[in-house]
């Protein structure tokens, strides 16, 4: 089967691939929803019917539908046996042996619903195959042919609960990437992106900014006194601050839609905003300083914004939107504010948060910092 990148890509490829080897007009893979009590399905290939979509946004079945996956299948494995396929026909009834004294297929109790459904979408039949990982019931795997084609046999079934098996094996080694892709762009402590996340995202933004299409705005946050909360009451108290603060600005940050909430690392968070106009993002991070300093524990936050709506000159990187924001927040920091600080509303170009942070010489004058190179 094709190599697939996303969850989506991989269940596509392993129907169309079963769908192909199984000879038949449609191929489904359904996800159970154990705390739902749903079969939700994933994808369907080839013939679609009416009703049908490729990738269907909401197309699920109460699991009390289809009690084979709760009822049939546990007791074969109770009774040390594997998780076979199954054949469904339209008729209701098993379709013939494939040979004079040849075992029948297998099959799972009589379901009056896929029975309809085979009708009412003009198939003949289907071979149903349960997903299994990590030993418990994952999924479906679905397999039908249309009206006048032959029906599925025994050895069908047997193919289809190997090829059950590869597709569970894909399935899981792309959720094992897809959980390494998540840990590689996440903080730990918060759960908010973290500042790889953010290079990649703004690098992004930019491109579509430079084409004229939209506002990119950033907004950098040095929470205060985490320092003297570590010192005196300890680490995990510290740790507790970060992450109620990361729930704060989660919460800000989806005041604006298509924002990106992210720890920088330490103390230092920020919002990346790709689309509204600056004036609502510098709202945003008013609120953010109000909700920031409601916290018992900590003494607030000091807030920079840069924003490409604002009369910053051009932003041809995204190191010199970070050494913006970075000077704004620094103004902010040493003026005690419990205001944001925006780049460039006081004078453009000779505002001093855009001077201090395009100076040549990072070390000239006493307010300099280290701003993120």
């Amino acid at each position: 089967m094709a190599a697939a990148h996303t969850p989506r890509e991989s269940a596509h490829a392993a129907a169309q691939g079963v769908r192909q080897a199984l000879g038949g007009s449609f191929a489904a893979i359904s996800k159970w929803e154990r705390e739902l009590g749903k079969l939700r399905v994933l994808v369907n290939v080839g013939e679609l019917a009416e009703g049908e979509e490729e990738f269907p946004e909401d197309e699920s079945y109460p699991v009390h539908e289809f009690p084979e996956i709760v009822d049939f299948l546990h007791e074969q494995w109770a009774g040390g046996g594997e998780p076979t396929a199954w054949v469904e026909t339209a008729e209701g009834d098993p379709p013939p042996r494939p040979r004079p004294g040849g075992p029948e297929v297998v099959r799972g109790p009589y379901n009056h619903q896929r029975v309809a459904a085979l009708r009412r979408r003009g198939r003949a039949c289907c071979v149903v195959a349960p997903i299994v990982l990590h030993g418990r019931a994952w999924g479906e795997l679905y397999v039908a042919r249309r009206t006048g084609e032959p029906l599925f046999e025994r050895a069908d079934a047997d193919f289809a609960s190997v090829l059950a098996a590869v597709t569970a094996a894909g399935i899981a080694q792309t959720e094992r990437l897809a959980e390494a892709r998540r840990l590689a762009f996440t903080d730990a402590l918060t759960g908010l992106a973290n500042r790889r996340a953010v290079d990649m995202r703004l690098d992004e933004a930019l491109e579509l900014h430079r084409a004229g299409e939209v506002v990119v705005s950033l907004v950098v946050c040095d929470l205060n006194g985490l320092k003297r909360v570590n010192d005196s009451r300890g680490h995990a108290v510290g740790d507790r601050l970060l992450e109620r603060f990361g729930s704060v600005l989660s919460l800000c940050g989806a005041m604006l839609p298509g924002t990106l909430a992210a720890r920088l690392g330490g103390d230092e968070f920020c919002l990346l905003a790709v689309g509204p106009p600056a004036d609502e993002v510098v709202k945003v991070a008013g609120e953010l300083c109000d909700r920031a300093g409601e916290l018992d524990l900590g003494e607030g936050v000091a807030v920079g914004v840069a924003s490409t709506g604002d009369p910053i000159g051009p932003v041809h990187s995204g190191r010199r939107l970070f050494r913006l924001a970075d000077a704004a927040q620094y103004k902010a920091k040493a003026a005690g504010s419990g205001e944001p600080v925006v780049a460039g509303r006081h004078g453009g170009k000779d505002d001093p948060v855009v001077r201090l942070a395009d100076a040549p010489d990072r070390r000239a004058g006493p307010e300099r910092r280290r701003f993120r190179r």
